[in-house]
């Protein structure tokens, strides 16, 4: 999750490729911004018995900081209505595609299956009905110093953040 600096500099980009673009869609809040690297699901047991696991597991990682960069934004195509516009990484996602492989990994190893699905680093800006063709944006750069397990209600727009653990050497 970017820091509430950098939370608010994306805010006003999304703002503005509102404007460019003549989206009727409002920004995502700003509490709402992140980077999801893995969906866990929906498992045979209770939300909180799974939670409490994937706390546990997550809590074995140990990565270091490291500086996330997002220099492009788009439409990703969907079959549904509201097609999502996100920031995107080029080369600059690396450290963050490793934290995906490395959660995963541990995750795996401790009987959860998270969803397959080709990784694509992003920051969903809001969802609109019209698509934006990708480009080049001044880059939104911000130093990734912790990873946080949300439970994201599914179409209630809802983000509940349960535990938070710091990237460190």
């Amino acid at each position: 999750m970017p820091d509430p600096d950098t939370a608010a500099r994306i805010e006003r980009l999304a703002k503005r490729l509102r404007v460019e673009h003549g989206l009727k869609a409002k920004p995502l809040p700003t509490a709402h911004f992140h980077v999801t690297l893995h969906s866990i699901g929906i498992y045979d047991t209770s939300f909180e018995r799974a939670a409490s696991w994937a706390q546990a597991t997550a809590s074995t990682i140990s990565m270091p900081a490291f500086d996330l960069v997002f220099d492009h934004a788009g439409s990703f195509k969907r079959r549904t209505r509201d097609q999502p516009l996100v920031l995107l990484g080029s080369d600059s996602v690396a450290a963050l595609k490793e934290l995906h492989r490395v959660l995963g990994t541990t995750l795996a190893k401790a009987g959860f299956t998270p969803k397959p699905s080709g990784f694509v680093p992003h920051l969903t800006l809001l969802y609109d009905k019209q698509a934006v063709a990708e480009r080049t944006i001044e880059p939104v750069r911000w130093t990734a110093r912790e990873f946080v397990l949300v439970d994201s209600r599914v179409g209630k727009t809802q983000h509940v953040q349960l535990a938070r653990w710091p990237l460190m050497a």
